[in-house]
């Protein structure tokens, strides 16, 4: 995607809200909204809290198929949209990491990911169809920037990889396809229906973002629980906007000072991460850099090896250089650790997500 078309894409990308009329889909109200509806409906009071129990505990595809709903309204009712979506893909890796192609209600593609462990199964969500960001090293950017998710879409990812699983969804990590700070309205929504509806405690809950200009500040005010993550993946503005093309619109400096003020507000320590590319920003004078740029408040670092895909040619650095990098942050009294990435086979890792079968 050449710098205009970045350019266009970050000028046109719709910071929508979720609509709560009639027509949309159930999914994202809260029991008091559903309540409303169904008395709008003709229904008594009670029946808003058997809605509301069959959508968010048993995850209920069609009001038709609630089964302590009167037979006659279930048929009335019976169009009337809840909001889920369709899996037209499933993988799953060595590692068991699954990962979903769901296919939304206009026919467009998302991608999520499940990841379980012995003790928790975390979810990798989309907020957006594609990614406007064009990062050089990710797939998803390659595939360019579709539409923003709507509430019930992202919320949807989350209740289908719970069901498909067969165990409570107990992390969730805001890491899939698109920049979630493009999407803020539906996805502060999201996060405080899936806390009190689903729920799934906000701090176990993290959002990834690459840094857009007012939008970290923006969420700031929304006193959220939840983990900021920053995509850094470079100590110097020349190698970010080589990394990072839509990082010519947010100096680096002008981004760092925005994550100091992110902290004072909300009281909560930041995450930046940081692909590591061998050759291209994984030297131990860059971690030295990076140490510098981030020295002075709560912080943590999260080292990512390079996960590859076809499109580009990183490579991963070898693991001694990782741990000097990892050392030299140490060094520095810098807080750090390095993720794994799980789902590599399956092409559902970290920068791999991508709408394709193989």
């Amino acid at each position: 995607m050449s710098s205009k078309s970045i350019d266009r894409e970050l000028e046109t990308v719709p910071l929508t809200t979720q609509q709560k009329h009639p027509d949309s889909p159930l999914l994202g109200l809260s029991l008091s909204e559903l309540t409303d509806w169904v008395v709008a409906q003709g229904q008594p009071t009670y029946r808003g809290r058997q809605l509301y129990e069959w959508i968010y505990k048993k995850g209920v595809r069609s009001l038709s198929d609630i089964s302590v709903f009167p037979k006659t309204w279930r048929a009335a009712v019976a169009d009337v949209a809840i909001g889920r979506s369709q899996i037209h893909y499933r993988s799953v890796a060595p590692d068991e990491t699954v990962k979903y192609l769901l296919q939304l209600a206009d026919g467009k593609i998302v991608e999520t990911v499940g990841i379980p462990t012995e003790k928790r199964l975390t979810v990798c969500v989309s907020t957006q169809v594609g990614c406007p960001m064009a990062c050089d090293f990710c797939a998803t950017g390659k595939g360019g920037f579709m539409r923003n998710l709507a509430v019930h879409e992202i919320i949807d990812q989350v209740l289908t990889v719970q069901e498909d699983f067969q165990r409570r969804v107990s992390h969730i990590v805001f890491m899939g396809m698109g920049e979630p700070l493009l999407n803020t309205p539906n996805v502060v929504a999201a996060i405080r229906s899936l806390n009190q509806d689903v729920g799934i405690g906000q701090r176990c809950m993290t959002l990834s973002t690459v840094g857009i200009p007012g939008h970290i500040l923006r969420l700031a005010q929304h006193q959220l629980q939840v983990t900021l993550a920053v995509s850094l993946h470079a100590a110097n503005q020349a190698l970010r906007e080589k990394l990072i093309p839509s990082a010519r619109h947010y100096p680096l400096e002008n981004l760092i000072d925005e994550c100091r003020q992110y902290v004072q507000i909300t009281g909560r320590r930041i995450t930046f991460e940081y692909i590591l590319l061998a050759g291209v920003n994984d030297m131990t004078k860059q971690a030295a850099e990076l140490a510098q740029l981030l020295r002075g408040f709560q912080t943590h670092v999260n080292l990512i090896p390079y996960n590859p895909i076809r499109e580009a040619t990183y490579q991963r650095p070898s693991f001694r250089g990782i741990q000097a990098f990892v050392d030299v942050l140490h060094e520095h009294q810098i807080a750090v650790s390095v993720r794994y990435s799980r789902g590599l086979e399956a092409d559902a890792a970290c920068g791999q997500l991508r709408t394709t079968q193989f």
